[in-house]
């Protein structure tokens, strides 16, 4: 069939017709355990029942008014977020690009309040920050980068999960570090414990702001809402979109302290951003990841995923390491395995594959035990099969 979109996606032969829970079924009837999650947005799954019923109430109220006037859930959400978050403030849009080039812009401001005409961000290799100029700038990738040249100035890159490099940096004109608490598109690499707290007593030795970007990270999908509350720190930027919204687009940018005074009327701005009928499905997310638990519910599952996974996949050739955090999953193996993700597909498995060789999972929060076992079993008897002829056509 020709399409008139874009070909921007290299997308999988199928078309999604209905969706319940972590369940989606095909045009032509078929269901496949979607261990994706719409890349991590759709942590509560599909169609849930109050998120439709929160979106259906408030499409017939008001879903937009723009930002020239006050937005009451707009602020609600707002208060909301800095209170479980330790921030003080925050701007709303539309993406996580759009809350990374928010913290960027304020990065900026600040280093030009303190006199610096060229400041400079400190950015990690492999990290992923989005597709906009300067996120793309930022990001770790140079496949993304290709063709867009000339980058965004202001970068300075390190190795990820090195604090030594670091504190190598002497660079005057630095004002911050962006750095994602786990990587995901680049690979689901999890740092050590102590990281984070590392960089944030560096960064307040030095002055300079400590930002992270919890856009796959944050709701929930680690084991607790924001990933840096396990490393007891607060950082000065934080952004977040994805799993905000539940599927209905929002981004966020919430900063503490000095940061938090830098974008004023004028500096920064969004049309869509914080419009009501977004507000109102972050609002119900916030409230049923609350209600239910599903922080604590991530953890548990991801361990259960996790440690079947390395049941059942002990012995496999090819397999680097199993590592999760929360219901962020990767499988590493020594080889590229895009492949992986059509066989998936076959078998009714929606998985992904990132860093060319690491199978990533981000299923739901609500997964019973039940879909978590069979996602093992179903993963397990697939990567064994692949590794197994591998390792054949190797010898």
């Amino acid at each position: 069939m020709t399409t008139r979109v874009m070909p921007t996606y290299a997308r999988l032969p199928v078309v999604f017709e209905k969706g319940q829970g972590p369940w989606l079924w095909d045009q032509q009837g078929k269901r496949y355990l979607d261990a994706v999650s719409g890349v991590a947005v759709c942590g509560l799954g599909h169609a849930h029942g109050e998120i439709q019923a929160a979106l259906a109430d408030q499409a017939g109220k008001l879903v937009h008014c723009s930002n020239l006037y006050r937005v009451d859930l707009q602020e609600r959400l707002a208060t909301e977020l800095a209170e479980a978050s330790g921030m003080d403030n925050v701007f709303f849009c539309n993406s996580g690009a759009e809350a990374n080039e928010a913290a960027l812009k304020l990065a900026r401001k600040y280093g030009h309040s303190k006199g610096i005409t060229e400041p400079a961000v400190i950015v990690m290799e492999g990290s992923f920050h989005g597709r906009t100029l300067a996120t793309l700038s930022a990001t770790g990738n140079p496949k993304v980068q290709d063709g867009f040249e000339p980058l965004v100035t202001g970068f300075i890159r390190v190795p990820y999960n090195d604090v030594a490099a670091v504190e190598s940096v002497s660079d005057p004109n630095v004002v911050a570090i962006l750095v994602e608490p786990v990587q995901g598109e680049g690979g689901v690499k999890i740092p050590t414990p102590d990281y984070l707290a590392r960089l944030r007593e560096l960064c307040d030795r030095r002055g300079w702001l400590l930002m992270l970007d919890e856009v796959q990270t944050g709701i929930g999908r680690t084991g607790s809402l924001f990933a840096y509350q396990q490393s007891g720190i607060l950082p000065d930027v934080c952004s977040l979109a994805k799993a905000l919204g539940n599927g209905v687009p929002i981004g966020a940018c919430l900063a503490r302290g000095v940061a938090a005074s830098q974008l004023t009327a004028g500096k920064h701005g969004s049309t869509f951003g914080g419009n009501p009928l977004a507000c109102r499905a972050a609002l119900t997310v916030l409230k049923v990841v609350r209600e239910q638990s599903l922080c604590a519910r991530a953890a548990e599952l991801g361990g259960r995923i996790a440690q079947g996974l390395r049941h059942k996949l002990a012995g496999a050739a090819g397999i680097v390491e199993i590592r999760n955090r929360g219901l962020m999953i990767g499988i590493e193996l020594d080889h590229p395995c895009g492949e992986l993700v059509n066989q998936a597909l076959e078998q009714g498995l929606l998985i992904n594959v990132t860093a060319e060789r690491t199978i990533r999972l981000l299923p739901p929060l609500i997964l019973t035990n039940e879909e978590a076992d069979l996602l093992v079993d179903r993963l397990s008897v697939i990567v064994s099969g692949h590794c197994a002829a591998q390792a054949s056509e190797a010898a």
